[in-house]
């Protein structure tokens, strides 16, 4: 699979391909342990592109792959099927000698935190240092600066059997950011971390993404704090990447949906889901949305701004943040119901009738809901016996 084609499958809203300076690169990624009859392959047919300065979620449930694919992705096992390219580099076919030069440019944190027991929390972050090396003030004063905005300035001379659990995650943090790398790769980073904690980490991530070096972030986590410092979801179910959604289109789309009448009640893991099938269009002042009488293969909901609804050429009612309108007239067996025209510039989410079909058919929970809420669109509407 080509990087064109795999830019084709990802259309919709939330799964906007990622720009230009790509820096992961997985194309047909597959991956098994083992061998023979105790083969186990646990990596099937993965996708996924991600730029500079990004911050990436990896989510799924345990036994998805989210760990052997950051490894994978982290130099750390030879690649076995599918394309691999990270930080402008092929792993495909890459030895241990091209797999330590990756590594160099990457900042690892793991669960584990690899300390070594008889140096200081200033001391481990110091050998970091040594993969861009300066003078030694320099190097020691960027380990201090770094080991003290992580709230361990009163300990850098403490060994890790002198430090807590948490404290001793945040040296292993504070080792893997110390260079600025190019990419960073963590597996459940805050996991043992408070709240304040939590947020000093997350503002680290987030400013180096920003900031000069525009370091790309790959974090696998279940910490909910790390979404609005994320510029988009991968989600992973029995080795294979599902969902990879860009969190800020997907939680205005959400927004939207939780505030629309039929949809009220559901939950968010359900909107979520429905989120990931829709598309945004943007329209301006004056800009006639839908015809009444036209046949229809969309539904549409407000995001922002307001629309006006005419019913035979009168005003009706203003449509305004969370309202829906369109039909899926092959469906309901009927025509669009209502005239609805742009009165100020317009975000809309949008459902077309494909994606309706694929939405009905892949969750069992939400199906009635959207059927009554296309049908309220038109009294007396009934949908297709089969769809």
């Amino acid at each position: 699979m080509t990087s064109a084609m795999l830019t084709t499958t990802l259309n919709r809203a939330v799964n906007k391909p990622a720009g230009a300076d790509v820096v992961i690169r997985a194309v047909g990624v597959n991956y098994a342990y083992g061998a023979g009859e105790t083969r186990t392959q646990v990596l099937f047919d993965n996708h996924l592109e991600i730029s500079r300065g990004e911050v990436v979620i990896m989510t799924g449930p345990s036994g998805s792959g989210k760990s052997t694919l950051l490894t994978l992705i982290g130099a750390l096992r030879s690649m076995q099927e599918g394309y691999l390219e990270v930080l402008h580099k092929n792993l495909s076919k890459a030895g241990e000698g091209a797999r330590v030069d990756i590594r160099k440019e990457i900042g690892f944190i793991f669960q584990q935190h690899n300390l070594f027991s008889s140096l200081s929390a200033l001391e481990n972050v110091r050998m970091a240092t040594a993969l861009k090396p300066a003078s030694v003030d320099e190097m020691t004063g960027r380990c201090v600066d770094m080991l003290t905005r992580l709230g361990l300035g009163e300990r850098i001379h403490h060994l890790p059997s002198e430090l807590s659990g948490g404290q001793k995650q945040r040296v292993a943090i504070a080792r893997a950011l110390v260079n600025a790398p190019s990419l960073i790769l963590a597996d459940e980073p805050t996991a043992s971390l408070d709240a304040n904690s939590s947020q000093v980490v997350l503002d680290l991530l987030r400013e180096l993404a920003d900031g000069p070096s525009r370091t790309t972030v790959l974090l696998v986590t279940h910490d909910q704090r790390v979404i609005d410092k994320a510029d988009r979801i991968v989600n992973m179910v029995g080795g294979k990447i599902v969902t990879n959604s860009l969190t800020k289109v997907a939680v205005r789309i959400v927004r939207a949906l939780a505030a629309t009448e039929g949809l009220v009640g559901l939950g968010e893991a359900t909107l979520s889901r429905l989120a990931n099938y829709m598309t945004v269009e943007d329209f301006s002042a004056g800009d006639e949305i839908v015809r009444q009488g036209d046949e229809g293969d969309r539904f549409y909901i407000v995001g922002s701004g307001v629309a006006d609804a005419y019913k035979d050429g009168q005003f009706d009612e203003e449509k305004c943040f969370g309202e829906s309108f369109g039909m899926i007239s092959s469906y309901f067996k009927i025509p669009i119901p209502e005239t609805v025209k742009a009165r100020t510039d317009m975000e809309v989410y949008v459902l077309d009738k494909d994606d309706f079909l694929r939405a009905l058919a892949d969750d069992q929970s939400f199906e009635g809901r959207i059927r009554s809420l296309l049908a309220g669109a038109a009294p007396g509407a009934q949908p297709a016996a089969t769809p």
